[in-house]
């Protein structure tokens, strides 16, 4: 998975910023989901990712892997990454 190439993002002290250049909208993740871009951008599963959520954070597996899905879904809804 990728960003789009017309994304650039940024980290903040509370997440992530996304910038699609070719529109000028933006968009804003907390830390949590600011993570799991990360992780999806350097090749992790969702399922890995909702595993390591629900271990670091002891949350219930499904709904860690909710929030995985919930995020993925908007990314690829508002076509900020590719895959």
């Amino acid at each position: 998975m990728h960003l789009h190439p017309d994304v650039v993002s940024t980290d903040t002290d509370d997440g992530t910023v996304l910038l699609n250049q070719r529109t000028g909208r933006y968009w804003q993740l907390n830390t949590t989901g600011a993570h799991v871009l990360r992780e999806l951008l350097a090749g992790h599963t969702p399922n890995d990712i909702a595993a390591d959520l629900a271990a670091r954070h002891h949350i219930d597996s499904t709904r860690a892997e909710q929030d995985v899905t919930a995020v993925l879904t908007q990314l690829r809804t508002a076509d900020l990454v590719t895959t």
